[in-house]
């Protein structure tokens, strides 16, 4: 080992957390920056590998919709046959450095965010939020569904580009996240703030563009429009870090946490690219009307790498607004949540003070090992899809990860210290 102790290894790994500057770059075509999407019919998906066959309905429809907008096939028809016959490769978002929302389906040429970890160099990816309605993200891939990823391709991307460009060092992200935390932000159900202080740095700038007076007047609305807009940029921003982390590859950190639908998984530092999974969880919270628990998708999404870089459930005491809606009854069940989520990490960021938890910074660094010996596992923050393609949301909650994920990866770094048992 390099260090000397496991806690060694887990304290620099934190360190590189805290040290961290992620950076807005640019918003460009997927396949220009992930070259896997380039090479024939490829899609991103979220969580773990994982085959057609076993992914829920929300997520093949997610592949049709992308099939569709692809123009690889002309109906649903020939998308479904297309997908279940083999002829389009699959790959995990993380495994290319991307994240996606929900169903997090991917294609060649939807835009992606690109946020840079500049103190380690590296990049990570994801798309755009889709705003509100039918969304690819919960399965739709009806008619209106094509034609906003079409604008999102034509107008919306290129646009913040052009935008983000005119920044001569991208734009920060830390600094939004520590204000908008400081105004009742948690980061995966709660983005309003965010989205509304992204839309402040942007307007000025996308006013003074040399375009037509249309599209900027289209992206401002949309922009002010999508309170969770922020959401996909703090998935890219929290996934640069971490994967910036985990080029320590000593410790029990846990570095990435996702789901499928079929399978949760985690990675920990110490076991680099390994991902260790058990069953997915269906999330439990308060449903829209008209709609109850069974109707509800398992657990899918890349969106919890914001619980892994310490916001989202993990700092849900940030967000007072949103504990009702996630069903967690109010202020005092936050309060209660938060304290535990102390049990079950090494640290707290000091970049990111909440002033309803007496300005404690976020917690920091989920040891796996923590888990394990305490029983208490990672509280996500989600929103909850139809089990059927299409319809959407309808609503949200929270969700454990199966501690399963957590044993596994404690007893494969045990064996790989040469410990046996």
């Amino acid at each position: 080992m390099l260090y000397d102790t496991i806690d060694d290894a887990n304290q620099a790994v934190i360190q590189k957390i805290i040290h961290s500057s992620p950076v807005l770059l640019d918003v460009v075509p997927a396949k220009t920056v992930i070259k896997e999407l380039s090479q024939g019919m490829v899609l991103l998906h979220v969580g773990p590998p994982i085959r057609w066959e076993n992914m829920t309905s929300p997520m093949k429809g997610s592949c049709i919709g992308a099939a569709l907008f692809e123009k690889w096939a002309a109906t649903k028809e020939e998308a479904v046959k297309l997908l279940s016959q083999g002829e389009v490769d699959f790959i995990p978002c993380h495994h290319v450095d991307a994240v996606g929302p929900m169903g997090g389906i991917t294609s060649a040429n939807m835009p992606v965010f690109v946020v840079e970890n500049t103190t380690d160099g590296n990049k990570a990816f994801c798309s755009m939020n889709e705003g509100i309605g039918k969304v690819l993200r919960f399965g739709a891939y009806s008619g209106e569904v094509i034609l906003r990823l079409g604008w999102m391709r034509d107008v919306l991307g290129p646009v913040l580009s052009l935008a983000l460009r005119e920044f001569e060092k991208g734009l920060a992200v830390n600094p939004m996240i520590a204000k908008a935390i400081a105004m009742g932000d948690e980061f995966h159900q709660r983005n309003i703030a965010a989205s509304l202080l992204f839309l402040k740095e942007m307007s000025p700038v996308i006013s003074g563009l040399s375009i037509e007076e249309k599209m900027k007047k289209e992206v401002i609305q949309f922009l002010a429009d999508t309170d969770q807009f922020f959401l996909n940029i703090m998935m890219a921003a929290a996934k640069a870090v971490m994967d910036g982390a985990r080029k320590i590859t000593e410790g029990t950190i846990v570095t990435a946490m996702c789901r499928n639908g079929e399978n949760f998984g985690i990675r920990i530092s110490g076991m680099k690219d390994e991902w260790f999974t058990a069953p997915v969880n269906t999330p439990q919270g308060l449903y829209f009307t008209g709609y109850s628990g069974e109707d509800a998708s398992p657990d899918i999404g890349d969106s919890a790498i914001t619980e892994t870089f310490g916001v989202g459930g993990m700092a849900m005491i940030a967000a007072p607004a949103v504990t009702r809606f996630v069903g967690t009854g109010g202020f005092q069940d936050a309060l209660r949540i938060s304290n535990e989520m102390l049990e079950i990490v090494i640290g707290q960021n000091p970049n990111f003070s909440i002033p309803t938890w007496d300005f404690q910074g976020t917690c920091l660094g989920i040891d796996a090992r923590k888990v394990v010996e305490t029983g208490i596992t990672p509280v996500i923050n989600t929103g909850i899809a139809h089990k059927e393609a299409g319809v959407g949301q309808i609503g949200a909650g929270t969700v454990h990860p199966p501690i399963e994920c957590f044993q596994k990866a404690v007893r494969a770094y045990a064996n790989k210290l040469g410990y046996k048992g």
